[in-house]
């Protein structure tokens, strides 16, 4: 007797077909659930978004950075300047981009510092992205005008002790750098706003301001020109492009070490396989002895630290600088 099936009851088919459209189920939802990666990444131009003025560190290291990518990728990748409260709107702008690869970031060390300093911001600093890689370092320089009574820093440090001094700064990492110095040298110093490196340099040139944080780009060019002298780095060992200038653990102060750092980023949700591929490209036209020269004349160190280094660096800075603030009564505005 022929049996009917129930209208709830699904007939019964072999395993293998089952088992295939299965995966064509699968693969269907994952293409509505995230990108997928096409052959041959990138298909279009890419957009690497620097969120700093033109002309800038960030700018030049991008610009370097976007050509040998070009080069490589055989694609258009376009520095885009987004500038604006120190980084956020160009940052922003990336967050709420595709996860595809074709809207790229490129931050400093700003970017770990604006949480401490900033009380609202359109995205969060720690999720709202995915970190592809870090791609060099640089230590934050103290300055003082070529032609002024401080020759070195323990001099420096020593004024500073005995009256109140004003440190420049033109940028969160800047300050919170300045603030660290306070605490840590147990110094009389003052903070002095500033809207960029550039005139915080022609206040200290011209013997207006005593002394001011600054990244080595921003003061090479003043350096080579005599009118600046670099009297301390932020770091653990002296840099090549400032043999002279001393650490500050030299200077009897250990635990100052503030890097100028230039991280590439993209948004929260990028696929893995997408991110290794770009980190393997980057370091690839990164050896190019001319790249390296090139960032080491900056006083750049290469450092293109795979995606979870990177991760666990941004939330240890953050965590660093937002303690540094609140040590020293500074509140997020």
């Amino acid at each position: 007797m022929h049996q009917r099936r129930h209208p709830m009851q699904r007939p019964h088919r072999a395993p293998g077909a089952l088992n295939r459209r299965a995966a064509l189920g699968g693969m269907a939802a994952l293409a509505f659930t995230r990108p997928v990666l096409a052959a041959g990444f990138p298909a279009k131009p890419v957009s690497l978004v620097v969120p700093y003025s033109p002309g800038g560190g960030t700018d030049i290291v991008g610009r370097q950075l976007a050509q040998k990518l070009a080069d490589r990728w055989g694609q258009s990748v376009l520095v885009d300047n987004r500038t604006g409260a120190n980084g956020v709107i160009g940052s922003a702008l990336v967050s709420k981009s595709s996860p595809d690869g074709y809207s790229l970031l490129l931050v400093v060390g700003s970017h770990a510092v604006n949480p401490a300093l900033m009380k609202k911001m359109p995205y969060d600093t720690l999720s709202a992205f995915t970190s592809i890689t870090n791609v060099a370092t640089s230590p934050m320089v103290l300055v003082v005008s070529a032609k002024g009574p401080h020759k070195a820093l323990p001099d420096l440090l020593k004024a500073s002790r005995e009256q109140e001094l004003g440190v420049g700064y033109s940028e969160g990492q800047t300050r919170l750098t300045g603030e660290l110095m306070r605490q840590a040298a147990g110094l009389k110093t003052v903070e002095v706003a500033y809207k960029g490196g550039a005139p915080m340099m022609v206040d200290i040139i011209g013997g207006h301001l005593p002394m001011g944080f600054t990244s080595v780009l921003t003061a090479l060019p003043h350096v080579q020109a005599g009118n600046l002298r670099v009297v301390g780095v932020a770091s653990r060992e002296r840099i090549a492009v400032f043999p002279d200038a001393m650490t500050f653990a030299e200077a009897g102060v250990p635990g100052i070490e503030s890097l100028s750092w230039y991280g590439m980023f993209g948004p929260a949700g990028m696929p893995p396989a997408l991110v290794d591929q770009i980190v393997r490209d980057l370091r690839a036209v990164c050896a190019d002895p001319a790249v390296v020269s090139q960032l080491r004349d900056q006083g750049a160190q290469l450092v293109l630290a795979g995606p979870a280094d990177l991760d666990r660096f941004v939330r240890s800075e953050a965590a660093k600088w937002a303690t540094v603030a609140q040590r020293g009564g500074i509140k997020p505005e």
